[in-house]
């Protein structure tokens, strides 16, 4: 059982590590795109910013709505990338701990 817990515990981290990789590529693609080094125009660029988009907006939205732009630059995917390395590297080895010790 222990070996399932920390399995699950590995995939969750490795899913938030993704999500982390996934705001950063998306900050810089949208710095590239507003000093117009690459333009949406491409396919490929398009889908790939709309897939972005998709993945880090339901954990950028509830941030950016409390913390607005300031002075042009959005602070968010700072923040949000300090709570998800919060989560990564402190809960989640506390409660694999506190599971492990209910299971076992």
């Amino acid at each position: 059982m222990a070996a399932i817990l920390q399995f699950i515990f590995f995939i969750i981290g490795a899913i938030l590590q993704l999500l982390i990789w996934a705001i950063i590529i998306n900050a810089i693609l949208s710095w590239l795109v507003a000093f117009d080094v690459i333009n949406l125009r491409n396919r490929f660029v398009y889908n790939v910013a709309r897939a972005l988009e998709a993945i880090t907006a339901p954990v950028m939205r509830p941030v950016q709505r409390i913390i607005p732009p300031l002075g042009g630059v959005d602070i968010s995917p700072i923040i949000v990338i300090l709570v998800l390395i919060g989560i990564k590297n402190i809960l989640l080895p506390a409660l694999y701990g506190a599971l492990l010790g209910v299971v076992i």
